[in-house]
């Protein structure tokens, strides 16, 4: 008797509750339903890179991101080279989405004609509701290789494949605090096979903080900055800053900036000689990323 009096009360409430649906502004159904709904955070920025490294940003499945750095001579070489613009070096790199969290990508630099590829995995992404994480977190493993005739410099030391590779290891921790800002860190491990001398360590230990403010829909200041914990000491190395504004026109963004940093991976920047931004010893470039579809997305 009693299952009986409850399945009528049901049938009798549900009867009422498109009645009631329509006259809320607010559907019941929809309440009971936020707590399913997880939103995650997009554009932190609009390129899977702040500047010179990786951001908490990840391109999308069946992604192709065809991407162009290039970086012109210090202004502080002067009017004879018009200010760096006569000198220039470059990379050009291909990344590629495999799912929502996972990406690939590889690259060709023709400083010390390096080449070089990576993996970078998103382990937590940031969002509210169901799911609610406060930021989110990113791995990036890559592998670079010194393509120079004579990469050492030392007659008596034989150029093996092993001697010309690199690896490093970062864990992006970043958070976009409002629409209008994001800031990461990133602790990274740099590994050299080998170096120049024994004074220099073969591993190296270094922090990044980058960050973006949107001032517009297609317009945004960036930075990013490396500081090497365990560096040796030395007046001509210096830590890579690097500043610039994102510029979206539809399918590209187009990115112009300063860096005293020449190169443009990991292993380079951070261990590589830099200029100096008080004696001018910087460069200016740009870097252009363009989106293609190569997989259709899944509908979700």
């Amino acid at each position: 008797m009693k299952s009986l009096f409850f399945w009528i009360a049901t049938g009798f409430a549900l009867a009422f509750v498109p009645i009631e649906l329509s006259a809320q502004e607010g559907s019941l159904l929809d309440i009971l339903g936020e707590e399913d709904v997880t939103d995650y955070t997009t554009n932190a920025f609009k390129s899977s890179r702040v500047i010179n490294g990786h951001s908490m940003e990840m391109i999308g499945e069946g992604t192709l991101d065809f991407r162009i750095l290039h970086r012109f001579g210090r202004i502080s070489d002067g009017f004879y080279e018009m200010f760096g613009l006569d000198r220039a070096s470059m990379r050009m790199g291909f990344d590629y989405g495999i799912s929502p969290n996972l990406m690939v990508g590889f690259g060709r630099s023709t400083a010390k004609k390096e080449m070089d590829a990576f993996v970078k995995y998103r382990i937590l992404w940031q969002s509210k509701g169901s799911k609610n994480n406060p930021v989110s977190l990113v791995w990036v493993s890559g592998i670079t290789m010194n393509g120079l005739k004579d990469p050492i410099g030392n007659p008596e030391v034989p150029v093996t494949l092993s001697r010309r590779l690199g690896y490093y290891h970062e864990l992006i921790i970043g958070r976009k605090i409002t629409d209008g800002l994001t800031l990461q860190l990133s602790p990274t491990w740099v590994h050299r096979n080998i170096v120049d001398n024994q004074l220099i360590p073969n591993e190296l230990f270094a922090i990044g903080f980058g960050g973006r403010v949107k001032f517009t829909q297609r317009l945004a200041f960036v930075w990013d900055y490396g500081y090497v914990i365990n560096r040796f000491p030395s007046n001509l190395l210096a830590n890579p800053l690097s500043i610039g504004l994102d510029i979206e026109t539809g399918g590209h963004v187009f990115q112009l900036h300063f860096s005293n940093a020449v190169g443009m991976n990991e292993r380079a920047y951070l261990s590589d000689t830099n200029g100096d931004w008080l004696k001018g010893d910087i460069q200016f470039g740009f870097n252009l990323s363009r989106i293609f579809q190569i997989k259709k997305r899944p509908v979700e």
